[in-house]
């Protein structure tokens, strides 16, 4: 542990009760040597309380070159890379079943424990942050976490930055496609204040033609303490700014032709994004056995999206131009009390205020668009509120050691409205509406973990989150005619197993279900709304990492997945009744392995794989999507400060893309699968530097 934190950390876990939780054991998996960043607050250590949690560390973090950060993740368990890569919109993180279609959006983002998701769910606030300004990656699955409700429907991942401490660490990377990155972190901290700093700027030429890629990220922290560390009162803000070529969906005709190419359709498409963050985080040690933390934060995304999906002359509706406007204003208060040493409890509140604007125009035929003209219409132009009340209490109860109970109760409630402007056929439609009324949306909980050995732990839970719908118009809000909705229940239930098969092992098998009723596949920015009605997920998930030796260190994981719909029908009337929710393949593996030949050369490899998908929800379009690759690494150490740093991803050249099935933008009877290609054999050089 860092010398800096360490009083701060043995108070908060004196206080908030983990010390007896421990004793228990607990279901979480490190992935990496994570330096678990102690809870100032004395809220209670994730990984002590919840089941099925994943934690990766910096050391598999910071020395990784990425396009984005979402990238990361594929080293953890279980979870789908949706890799879209067009511009600005590069893609998402999902798991447990959940695609990344951007329909479904089920995984809850935050970012230093902020909520860090855009309206419709999506996870473009990812984008922010860059890899060595990352402490560790924690990873939530199920329906058993009560602390966050709006978009937490299949679990969460919290991405937790550096804070505190004395260092300065660059890295500069130069490869393929003309990548160019530059990462700067600088941390100091005297007495009782603590600075942090970061910079990134990356640009690349991109895999495909017409893919240019610029973004920069800035990022700054302030923390302050008391000198008996019982207050802790901080700031933190981060700017960001991304400008991005477009190459387009390819058919498979083009596809066929050349993996690279743009078509001359997109030579117009791009995207120029702004994001930035504020947030105000205080801490209190109120006494011995209770403890607050507040956080005050400021989200704003700004996207102005140009874009062409088929050279269909006719009608419009192919080539659009989306601006989003969103504004977040929110806060969390959180309450620790170690009542006992058998139980504490813990609870808190949230709320969420959501100002946003929506515009998308549609242009006349031309190849390449011509944006600078006036639109042919105005699709929307939407001004839109959204409020979010939620409040949580849950128990820690260890009547004897080996045993821990963990009931659990989350409460949401929303509200809000909608002023619309719509054209179509030359006739604009205006509006006023209010959101659909959910009531309070009621989530129990409740996880059990039991020792059997100090090596082996089996572990229970059940739990209840939530689906609500999103987006500015209909169905969300309730327009003239629009039918009411209820909001879909996820019921989800676990049961696992964490042991250790030998010493410096980490193993969980687990085995989940979860369904929903009245489940719907959203997508706001092109206003289609798919009701899936009445759905059943579930899968295997099974896990290990292990340090052989002291130069041998190897990882891996099998998850096994299926999204069926059990109940729903198409708008025509079709039964969807046993057919599998689109874009979700059936299972998701990685496996790794380091080899620290000597104090100057480590050597890594990484593969990654998984299968095929249906890109309909009919399933009779074919199945796409799968695919194995296999990345390598090495590190030479030059001094104490300085090593380099190559890296060969796809190191096989294996083809393999993305797949959607367009059958909005095509005349009827031309519908067909849309490709975007993920880059070749591609090799980075970077040099590190820590002061």
């Amino acid at each position: 542990m860092k010398p800096h934190a360490a009083p701060l950390a043995a108070f908060a876990i004196a206080v908030s009760g983990s010390a007896f939780a421990e004793n228990a054991g607990s279901s979480s998996v490190t992935l990496g040597s994570a330096y678990i960043v102690p809870k100032s607050s004395g809220a209670l250590p994730v990984e002590n309380v919840l089941t099925s949690v994943d934690i990766m560390g910096s050391d598999k973090i910071e020395d990784k070159t990425v396009s984005n950060s979402w990238e990361l993740l594929g080293q953890m368990p279980g979870i789908q890379l949706t890799e879209t890569r067009m511009g600005a919109e590069s893609g998402k993180v999902t798991f447990r079943a959940f695609n990344g279609e951007g329909y479904i959006n089920g995984i809850k983002t935050l970012i230093d424990g902020v909520p860090s998701n855009v309206n419709s769910g999506n996870q473009r606030f990812i984008d922010m942050i860059f890899p060595l300004d990352m402490e560790y990656i924690e990873v939530v699955r199920g329906t058993n976490d009560p602390r966050y409700g709006l978009h937490n429907i299949g679990g969460n991942i919290n991405f937790v930055t550096r804070q505190g401490g004395n260092y300065k660490d660059a890295r500069l990377t130069y490869g393929s496609f003309n990548t160019r990155e530059f990462q700067l972190a600088v941390g100091h901290e005297q007495g009782n204040f603590a600075q942090n700093y970061f910079f990134a700027k990356q640009d690349s030429d991109g895999f495909r033609d017409h893919s240019e890629s610029d973004k920069y990220s800035l990022g700054g922290k302030w923390f302050v303490t008391d000198d008996d560390e019982t207050m802790k009162l901080g700031l933190v803000a981060r700017l960001y700014h991304h400008e991005a070529e477009e190459p387009g969906f390819q058919t498979a005709r083009e596809l066929a032709a050349s993996r690279t190419q743009s078509a001359e359709k997109n030579a117009n498409d791009g995207d120029d994004r702004d994001m930035k963050h504020l947030s105000a985080h205080a801490d209190f040690q109120l006494s011995d056995d209770l403890s607050l933390s507040n956080k005050l934060y400021f989200n704003s995304y700004d996207d102005d999206r140009t874009v062409t999906f088929t050279d269909n002359p006719v009608g419009n509706a192919p080539r659009q131009r989306r601006q989003w406007n969103e504004r977040q204003t929110g806060v969390l208060s959180n309450l620790t009390w170690r009542a006992h040493e058998m139980l504490t409890l813990d609870g808190g509140v949230n709320y969420e205020q959501q100002n946003n604007e929506y515009r998308r125009s549609r242009y006349n035929f031309g190849i390449p668009t011509d944006f600078d003209a006036p639109p042919a219409r105005v699709q929307n132009d939407d001004s839109y509120t959204l409020y979010n009340t939620g409040a949580y209490v849950q128990a820690i109860i260890q009547p004897i050691e080996q045993l821990k109970i963990i009931p659990a109760m989350r409460v949401d409630k929303f509200s809000g409205n909608t002023n619309i402007s719509s054209t179509n056929n030359g006739v604009t439609t205006t509006g006023k509406a209010s959101l659909q009324d959910y009531g309070w949306i009621e989530q129990p909980k409740l996880s059990v973990v039991y020792s059997l050995t100090p090596d082996i732990n089996v572990y229970a839970n059940w739990g209840r989150t939530f689906q609500v719908l999103t987006g500015s118009t209909a169905p969300a809000y309730l327009t003239a005619g629009q039918a009411t909705y209820k909001p879909s229940i996820n019921t989800g239930k676990e049961v696992g197993v964490k042991f250790k098969p030998f010493a410096g092992s980490e193993a969980r098998i687990a085995v989940w279900q979860q369904d929903a009723t009245d489940e719907v596949a959203n997508m706001p920015s092109t206003g289609t709304t798919v009701g899936l009605g009445e759905t059943k997920r579930r899968g295997i998930d099974m896990q290990l990492s292990a340090q052989l030796n002291d130069q041998w260190s190897v990882w891996g994981s099998h998850a096994i997945q299926e999204a069926k719909v059990v109940s729903a029908f198409t708008a025509g009337g079709q039964s969807l009744a046993g057919k599998e929710v689109f874009s979700t393949p059936r299972y998701i593996s990685n496996l790794g392995a380091d080899y620290q030949f000597n104090d100057a050369w480590r050597f890594g490899l990484q593969a990654r794989a998984q299968g095929d998908y249906y890109i309909d929800e009919l399933n009779e379009q074919g199945k796409y999507g799968g695919f194995a690759v296999l990345d390598a690494n090495v590190r030479y150490q030059v001094s104490a400060t300085t090593s380099l740093d190559l890296q060969l991803k796809n190191l096989t050249d294996y083809d393999y893309e993305y797949v959607w099935y367009d059958n909005f933008f095509w005349p009827e009877g031309d519908e067909q699968a849309m490709f975007s290609a993920a880059p070749g054999r591609s090799g980075f050089i970077s040099l590190n530097v820590k002061l």
